[in-house]
């Protein structure tokens, strides 16, 4: 954040004084009058963000699979969340080995490769489609927990008018579309209008050039956890030019276990290489 000159402060401040000294009187800003429309729009996004989880832990069994073209492998492992500081995905080989791991945390991405001692560790600026889409960690940490979010912002909006100039809704059947347009991104959310539970949440990035790259995240089996909704099977699709790839998270035992390291060391016999690297490893097991 760029300092504030102390000029720019002095201006900033003389109102205030004024006012204090009986000398200026600003007229009170007159409050936003929202139109039926409007209100039932923010109050229905409003719901939508009441449904967020409030547990500071998820913890959980998981069933892990990999699709990219022909090529299909199949996995167990754990998922690990802390609120607001990591995301962990262990893959199991044959039910007890540690085969790889999947760390997100506000600062990088790792992808570890256990089997043949390789990894990628990189700023998300780094990483092509997370840079092209604005995704961060608070953005991928939403996807991950079921919410709604706005992409480069580190904090969800709870309750705030200036929804309804931002997010657009449409009905859609029983659901509802929440949708945002930012520069070269289209965000999009399909919520029921029952539940205000999100099903699927879309990203698409619009290059014409070198073509369009988009995720999708459906989300269902809503089970109670800490008194909300929480989905218990996960289905990811992201397609670009080159190739699509298909995720898919199966979520059993789901518990909020605290006592574990939320950061991964590195070993020095470890190898650093590169995305597609790891995959081509990984289906081959």
């Amino acid at each position: 954040m760029k300092r504030t000159s102390i000029f720019k402060v002095a201006v900033l401040a003389l109102p205030l004084l004024l006012s204090s000294c009986g000398i200026f009187h600003k007229k009170a800003k007159e409050p936003t009058v929202l139109t039926a429309e409007q209100r039932s729009k923010a109050n229905f996004i409003g719901q939508v963000q009441d449904n967020a989880q409030t547990a500071k832990f998820i913890t959980s069994k998981v069933k892990f699979s990999v699709e990219v073209g022909p090529q299909k492998l199949t996995l167990t492992g754990n998922l690990k969340m802390k609120r607001d500081d990591v995301i962990r995905l262990q893959l199991m080989a044959f039910g007890f080995v540690e085969a790889g791991r999947i760390e997100l945390t506000k600062d990088y991405v790792l992808i570890m490769d256990r089997i043949n001692k390789q990894y990628l560790k990189a700023p998300y600026i780094q990483v092509d489609f997370l840079r092209n889409s604005g995704l961060n960690f608070n953005s991928l940490q939403a996807l991950f927990w079921n919410e709604l979010f706005k992409p480069n912002q580190n904090k969800i909006m709870k309750h705030a008018v200036d929804t309804t100039k931002t997010y657009s809704t449409i009905e859609s059947g029983d659901d509802m579309i929440i949708s945002l347009e930012e520069g070269k991104m289209d965000y999009s959310w399909l919520a029921s209008k029952s539940t205000a539970l999100i099903r699927m949440a879309n990203i698409l990035y619009k290059d014409r050039f070198n073509g369009n790259t988009q995720l999708n995240w459906d989300y269902s089996q809503f089970e109670p956890l800490q008194k909300k909704n929480f989905p218990h099977k996960h289905n990811i699709i992201l397609t670009t030019p080159e190739k699509e790839v298909k995720l898919g998270m199966t979520l059993n035992y789901i518990g909020s276990e605290t006592e574990w390291e939320t950061r991964t060391e590195i070993s020095n016999k470890y190898r650093e290489v590169t995305v597609d690297e790891i995959l081509r490893r990984f289906m081959a097991l």
